[in-house]
């Protein structure tokens, strides 16, 4: 963005003080930098808003009325995928933060951020960098504990396909293996997974990895 171009954002937010505060605070903070072009408290109504406010950017509350903040930010992503949206929040919730950007959100903002202390991390977005809270980074690169869940205790017939699957064998492989039907084997890998928490072969094989099974 040039300097003397405006960053245009799209407010998702049911909360009409916060958005008429930012709608009348932004631009004096920024010196016309930015400003809100469109608004809904609608979740439902976002990604109709932002086609057609076309905006830089699009500032997404995850606490909204259902369907909720994370699908509204999925539908931005998916009907136009050129802004940048930006996940909002007064509640400090790794989780959902984590939801957020696993929908599509570049960023993640705490509402209680006053208006002037906005635009360095809108603009470094818009540049294409991820803006993160320190606790939600840590969390994201804290290791994670791949081994067997402690509810998951297998018998020989599924540590035997858990096996088969983190050497990378194909259904109709596994099938000859175990002398069933390729159906059978599809059953089974599903109900393995679900057993195991986890919703790939890739991811079960780590699990079967870090558990020893190998």
């Amino acid at each position: 963005m040039s300097g003397s171009a405006t960053l245009r954002l799209v407010l998702v937010d049911d909360h009409p003080l916060f958005v008429r505060g930012l709608e009348l605070l932004l631009p004096a903070s920024t010196q016309g930098r930015a400003r809100v072009v469109g608004s809904t408290g609608d979740a439902s109504a976002a990604a109709s808003t932002v086609r057609q406010c076309v905006p830089d950017l699009a500032l997404v509350d995850l606490h909204m009325p259902a369907p909720g903040g994370i699908r509204a930010i999925s539908a931005i992503r998916r009907t136009a995928p050129r802004v940048r949206i930006v996940a909002i929040s007064g509640l400090d919730e790794t989780g959902l933060m984590v939801q957020a950007l696993r929908a599509g959100a570049e960023g993640y903002l705490p509402k209680s951020s006053e208006p002037e202390e906005l635009l360095p991390p809108l603009l470094a977005i818009l540049d294409g960098w991820a803006v993160l809270p320190t606790g939600l980074l840590a969390a994201l690169l804290r290791p994670v504990h791949t081994g067997l869940p402690a509810t998951a205790v297998l018998d020989d017939e599924e540590r035997r396909l858990l096996q088969l699957i983190a050497k990378g064998c194909r259904t109709v492989e596994i099938a000859e293996e175990l002398n069933f039907s390729e159906r059978t084997v599809k059953r089974l890998t599903a109900a393995l997974l679900r057993k195991l928490r986890v919703s790939s072969r890739t991811e079960a094989a780590a699990v079967a990895g870090n558990a020893g099974l190998l």
